[in-house]
């Protein structure tokens, strides 16, 4: 979404955390691999952090389109703040709801920075299948006990909405809130990536991790359900908007290099070139129609309109698949000078293919897609 002033949060308020504190850093996050604190603290003191908590709670009380624009506008400037606020705000639909008042103050006052803790190396990009576990502790305390294959901001942030199977009750998933510093939680080292090397995204085992029963986020056994219906839309569409921000940020950096860069025995910019014009244009065509869809789906969720849950399912899909696309794209159009760091090119690039296999993968949505447009349920058994 292009950003646009909203009642929610002051534009002028990002456009400054993003000029002044994440741009100038992102080049740094991205090369030593490193947390983007400052950005999210920022982000926290411009009351960022809290967009999506209630105002009861003292927040914003926005909605999924705000938190779009929002998330947009920061992968152009640093993939891996975006994926940190991303799935912070997927943690918050469910903290908002069911976290005790303190917490969901300490959200709401851009003070705690919370994660999902879903996908398990048992089971890894299938997080509707935990295979972790939760047994009673005597009868105010559970213990919980699992292999977490990736969570964003491992070791950073002061929460995981965590799943595990249902502690006592019927069901495929219950889902907890746990202490990042609880004892018991062990970050299996440093997040050295390919891509979005800033968003601490890493193992994480929990050995007899022990939390109150009050813990319990929702319903035991119901988890599956509050993350198919509360946290999945918010998690496939911002993740749509964090690939649209890195398309445009890549057409962006194309377009400048095309007009800057001479030919000098023609007397003309690449920009004049007719072959490198028409594969720009079809890379500009692929990121509006993009755009297009993802305001398709918005208006889709906002109006509960009954193509939405089909909507949203494409809308990841189609926006990992057009940054893949673009980026390689424009790293041709770009030629030699993509790869050189201070373009800025080679890190969209690479923070671009990310979301093609962040669960659920292209081929799983693919497949959700398939069975929900010929009458099938989403998963075997359901």
């Amino acid at each position: 979404m292009q950003t646009t002033e909203s009642p929610y949060f002051r534009t002028e308020d990002l456009e400054a955390v993003i000029r002044d504190v994440i741009a100038p850093l992102a080049d740094e996050v991205d090369r030593a691999g490193r947390f983007p604190g400052e950005g999210i603290r920022a982000l926290g003191e411009a009351g960022l952090l809290g967009l999506l908590s209630s105002r009861e709670s003292g927040g914003a009380g926005a909605g999924l389109r705000e938190a779009a624009q929002v998330i947009e506008r920061l992968a152009g400037a640093c993939g891996s703040t975006a994926m940190v606020l991303l799935m912070h705000y997927a943690a918050v639909t469910v903290l908002d709801r069911y976290a005790s008042e303190e917490v969901r103050r300490e959200i709401a006052a851009g003070n705690h920075l919370s994660s999902l803790a879903f996908s398990e190396r048992g089971s890894r990009s299938h997080f509707w299948a935990p295979v972790g576990i939760a047994t009673p502790e005597g009868a105010d305390t559970v213990l919980l006990d699992a292999q977490k294959s990736w969570i964003t901001s491992a070791g950073e942030a002061d929460s995981y909405v965590w799943s595990s199977k249902p502690l006592e009750a019927e069901g495929t998933m219950s889902l907890w809130l746990v202490p990042s510093d609880s004892a018991g939680l062990d970050v299996r080292g440093p997040y050295d990536g390919f891509g979005l090397r800033g968003n601490a995204s890493s193992p994480v085992s929990a050995k007899s991790v022990s939390v109150p029963r009050t813990a319990l986020l929702g319903t035991d056994g119901e988890g599956l359900g509050t993350a198919l219906e509360v946290v999945l839309p918010y998690f496939l569409v911002l993740s749509a908007a964090f690939s649209l921000g890195v398309t445009e940020a890549l057409l962006n950096l194309t377009a400048t290099h095309l007009r800057e860069t001479r030919l000098v025995h023609l007397d003309q910019t690449l920009a004049e070139q007719p072959i490198a014009r028409n594969q720009y244009a079809a890379l500009r065509l692929r990121a509006d129609a993009l755009r297009a869809m993802l305001e398709a789906t918005l208006t889709a969720v906002e109006n509960g309109s009954p193509e939405a849950t089909l909507r949203v399912l494409q809308i990841k899909a189609l926006a990992a698949e057009t940054a893949a696309e673009v980026a390689d794209g424009t790293m041709r159009l770009c030629g030699g000078a993509a790869f050189r760091r201070e373009t800025g090119v080679e890190r969209r690039f690479r923070d671009a293919l990310a979301a093609r296999v962040m669960a659920p993968t292209t081929e799983a949505l693919h497949d959700f897609c398939g069975r929900a447009e010929l009458g099938l349920p989403l998963f075997e058994g359901a």
